[in-house]
């Protein structure tokens, strides 16, 4: 049985409230002796932002503690979270951060806790936080219910998010550039082909389209032809009940008014991601 820890709760489990022991409180470690974590989910760090926090501590000083956990063996700390803020500590030229250090079983739970950290302060491009998903699935055997249990997403959300490391290397960057948004990636996986779904990437760019946009030419590339559209449909609170649908279950789905009742389309490209969905529906999942 898999081991469930406090990590669902995010990272207030780590840092310490008024009741914590003395043991607990920040110190300052040496910033030379800290070392990043090797599984560190975030790729890439805005170097402006990281410029201006440069300044902000060297105006006043580190005001939030990083998370360290100590290697025995090497004597060295490894961040678990607060990266940038060592980073920017380092560039201002302090020789110490306060810090405090937590006691960490292995790589998993360092994982765990970096995507934590990440994902509450929303630092993670999709492809990033699908990298770390496939670590914990992969290398740590996690279900997608395990991982969706400790980071706080519901199932098909992370089960969705797996599914973009299966785009092609040129969708994969677009995506972590911000050249299209996450919506327009999934709507390329309704293409069959690695080259159809790159073909369609340079479409979008070219042509600047939206995600609504993508969608449809996809459908209209595999022969999937929409719904007729009714008056009903072209009602404005149409279009934003499908978002909010799209946005609560993480999926394409596509509503057809009709005169007396109408339909519901939901869309899903897996068993997993079938499964997921009925947990949403059936109320099941984690919100």
């Amino acid at each position: 049985m898999t081991r469930k820890t406090g990590l669902g709760r995010g990272l207030e489990a780590l840092i310490p409230g008024q009741d914590s022991s003395q043991k607990s409180a920040p110190s300052e470690i040496p910033i030379n002796l800290i070392v990043p974590n090797p599984r560190q989910p975030r790729t890439k760090i805005d170097t402006e932002e990281l410029a201006g926090l440069v300044e902000s501590i060297r105006e006043h000083g580190v005001i939030q503690p990083v998370i360290l956990t100590h290697d025995e063996a090497s004597g060295q700390y490894i961040l678990i979270a607060g990266e940038r803020r060592w980073l920017a500590a380092r560039q201002a030229g302090l020789i110490s951060i306060p810090a405090i250090v937590r006691e960490v079983e292995d790589d998993r739970e360092r994982l765990e806790l970096a995507l934590i950290e990440n994902i509450q302060r929303s630092d993670l491009n999709p492809l990033e936080a699908a990298e770390a998903y496939r670590q914990l699935n992969e290398e740590f055997g996690l279900s997608h219910e395990d991982i969706s249990t400790r980071v706080g997403k519901s199932r098909v959300s992370v089960t969705n998010t797996l599914r973009l490391l299966k785009l092609p290397q040129d969708v994969q960057r677009a995506v972590r550039g911000g050249q299209i948004s996450e919506g327009h990636a999934r709507a390329l996986l309704g293409l069959q082909s690695n080259q159809a779904q790159s073909a369609l990437l340079q479409t979008i760019l070219a042509k600047d389209l939206t995600v609504r946009q993508t969608e449809e030419l996809v459908r209209r590339l595999t022969g999937n032809k929409p719904a007729p559209k009714t008056k009903a449909a072209l009602l404005p609170d149409v279009q934003a009940i499908e978002d909010r649908l799209r946005e609560r279950l993480r999926t394409k789905v596509h509503l057809n008014p009709q005169r007396k009742g109408g339909k519901v389309v939901i869309y899903y490209y897996s068993k997993e991601e079938f499964d997921s969905l009925i947990d949403i529906l059936l109320g099941e999942a984690n919100s």
